[in-house]
């Protein structure tokens, strides 16, 4: 690997329109944290970047459906996550935001970089517009039916009953958020950024150069090549945001996936005035870290964004995972299944550790994970406290009662001794290679090897027993377990900080950086030691229950309020209900649509031919479930090209009271097409 003179990282910009749960934690910020200590320890010279992403429509929504301003949203939850974060041990370098000044100053630098050298498209566009507010509305703003599900309350650019990705112009009966009135088309202008000038260079520079990205990375951008790189909108047309910095452009902002990750150039210059050598020196690596659904922006879009500005550098690698769920449900703000970072340290005071060991233990590294509290007591119980804080205290314990906490002088080794000693070393190795490939979930437990090693070694010798009949025999055996306990202190400092720090207390070793780890003599003979105290306590079951009962009250809470019947629509006469031709059917085929979240593209035999059908269901069944499945399906209905898949006809689904999503079906099996009356 090259050996660069500084790294830059960066964690994605939370929104700050609501409180940091563990799904963002174990996809970015733990990771970011554990890469980012490593580095330090190693002497580099590395800056951690990070901050509240202040604007877009979310916020604009939030603050109106709240009665105040779009700052008073970003304020409170700009303090919360930040002191969150903090409590948490994420040492990030600056903890910026995109409402500061330097922010607007740079976003608006770098806009006019690029307009100034010809690098937009300048393009009229029509867009709803609310004549009694009298403003464009952004896609969130504008609601309406889905052609798809008939869920009358579907955004301008997604249905989130359905799944189904839309445009505001494909709502039926479309209507302001604002004002509740019907919209009407007006033309606006807007400026593009041409992805497809830089497809060649992109396609090139991802799929030649950065073959060693990670799978899932690398996949989800080749999925977008493939499809063609298309002009997109740096632009819109609100009152929240960086102004665009040019003229007749009154009423317009920059667009925030295009201010968003400005906002990592701008906190930099906040932190140093030394920032353009993190940004603009080859010899600076720079790494995102990043979920899943910011993949695109951080591979193509603002690689593009730099590329076109002509100064900076690029990222050397984008380690983005995948998504955590909660107890086998998806993690959702709006539906309160989440487990809140605030609220955990608050319920489990002193317990960092315990969180971000588990999160790395699990974490979702290349396909979607599951937290559950049972898993989590178990983590905490079985492997913190009786795997490392057994060994530790045993250690520490029998150093004391044996010779005072004084480290004793080794006699000759065996060759269990000669073993253990070299097992160190390679475990150093083992963890400091998957710690340089962003393999955290890995290194972890190369580490934690170390631990029952420890124990083992213990076990095997018995010095309890030995100090009987050979105490010189003992004071080697201290002396190996104390060695592999003070490398244990620099091997999971990166993971369990605050637990490091009080062993290293212990151990008297304040200061040990990472080229130390894998040696025998970090502690030398006439070392004093501590015996310190339990380095890790149990998770109660009063505790998991409590927990468990919490997430019970909101799925409940949940229920309660899915279960309101709809109102029914407008009578329709028989004639027109007529007019649907419902059939039932059998799906032959199913698979996931690129770069999307919720699609799955079915091919189904409706016994009047074989089809394709685009549907919303992704959320709730797998593609390798549904083939035999027995459907209904309406055949009549318009096609329509959905991700460029042309869709013939919907499927018919109810949704349970948890919100589950369930085909109606025919009571039992009969032949396909047959007709629902």
């Amino acid at each position: 690997m090259k050996k660069y003179k500084r790294h830059l990282i960066t964690s994605a910009l939370p929104y700050a329109n609501g409180p940091i749960h563990i799904g963002h934690l174990a996809g970015v910020y733990v990771p970011s944290d554990i890469y980012t200590r490593y580095l330090r320890m190693r002497g580099e010279d590395v800056i951690s970047i990070c901050g509240s992403d202040e604007h877009g429509v979310p916020i604009t929504l939030k603050a109106r459906k709240e009665g105040i301003t779009p700052q008073e949203v970003v304020d409170r939850y700009h303090e919360l996550n930040k002191k969150a974060f903090s409590d948490f041990g994420i040492s990030f370098d600056i903890y910026s935001r995109t409402s500061n000044k330097i922010h607007y100053e740079t976003a608006s630098q770098f806009f006019r970089k690029l307009y100034d050298q010809g690098e937009f498209i300048e393009k009229t566009a029509s867009q709803y517009y609310d004549e009694e507010a009298g403003c464009f509305l952004a896609d969130r703003y504008i609601t309406g039916t889905c052609p798809h599900c008939a869920n009358e309350n579907a955004y301008g650019d997604q249905c989130e009953k359905c799944g189904t990705t839309l445009s505001p112009t494909d709502l039926i009966n479309p209507r302001s958020t604002i004002s509740g009135s019907a919209p009407v088309m007006r033309d606006t202008l807007h400026w593009y950024l041409p992805l497809d000038k830089y497809e060649p260079w992109i396609r090139k520079w991802i799929l030649e150069e950065h073959t060693e990205w990670k799978s899932n990375v690398y996949g989800q951008c080749k999925s977008w090549l493939d499809q063609g790189l298309q002009p997109r909108a740096v632009s819109r047309d609100l009152d929240w945001g960086v102004p665009v910095p040019v003229e007749g452009a009154e009423g317009k902002v920059l667009y925030v996936w295009f201010d968003a990750p400005i906002g990592y150039i701008s906190a930099t210059r906040e932190l140093t005035p030394d920032w353009e050598k993190y940004w603009k020196d080859p010899e600076t690596r720079m790494i995102h870290f990043i979920g899943k659904d910011n993949i695109v922006f951080h591979c193509i879009i603002f690689p593009a964004m730099l590329k076109a500005e002509g100064s900076y550098i690029l990222p050397d690698n984008v380690p983005a995972n995948e998504f955590l769920n909660l107890e086998s449900d998806k993690i959702s703000t709006s539906r309160n299944w989440a487990v809140w970072l605030h609220e955990y340290l608050v319920d489990f005071p002193g317990k960092q550790d315990s969180l971000r060991y588990a999160l790395c233990a699990s974490a979702p590294e290349t396909k979607d994970n599951d937290f559950t509290w049972k898993e989590f007591q178990a983590r905490n119980n079985n492997e913190l406290v009786a795997i490392l804080g057994n060994f530790v205290n045993r250690t520490l314990v029998l150093t004391g009662n044996y010779y005072k906490g004084v480290v004793p002088a080794p006699g000759p080794m065996t060759d269990y001794d000669t073993a253990t000693i070299s097992s160190i070393t390679s475990c150093r190795e083992n963890v400091e290679s998957n710690l340089d490939t962003f393999k955290f979930r890995q290194a972890l437990a190369e580490a934690m090897n170390l631990a029952r090693l420890g124990n083992k070694y213990l076990a095997d010798t018995e010095p309890w027993k030995v100090v009987k009949t050979d105490p010189d025999r003992v004071k080697t055996i201290m002396y190996v377990s104390l060695q592999i306990t003070a490398n244990l202190a620099i091997l999971l400092e990166p993971f369990l900080p605050f637990s490091m720090a009080k062993l290293r207390g212990w151990l008297g070793i304040a200061d040990l950086k990472w080229d130390a780890a894998g040696r025998s003599d970090l502690l030398l003979p006439g070392h004093t030691v501590s015996s310190g105290e339990l380095m890790f306590s149990k998770v109660e079951d009063a505790e998991i229950e409590r927990q468990v009962q919490k997430l019970l009250d909101t799925k409940k809470a949940n229920e309660a309020a899915s279960a309101l019947v709809i109102p029914q629509k407008e009578d329709v006469s028989f004639e027109e209900f007529n007019t649907m031709d419902i059939r039932t059917a059998t799906i032959l085929e199913a698979e996931k649509v690129p770069r999307t979240t919720k699609l799955i593209k079915l091919k189904v035999d409706t016994g009047v031919d074989v089809r394709t059908i685009v549907s919303g269901i992704a959320e709730h069944f797998s593609a390798e479930e549904l083939p035999g499945k027995n459907i209904s399906v309406i055949v009549n209905l318009a096609p329509r090209t959905i991700k460029g898949i042309e869709s013939r006809g919907m499927v018919l689904l109810a949704e349970d009271e948890s919100g589950k999503l369930v085909f109606v079906v025919p009571e039992k099996k009969i032949k396909n097409g047959s007709q629902v009356k």
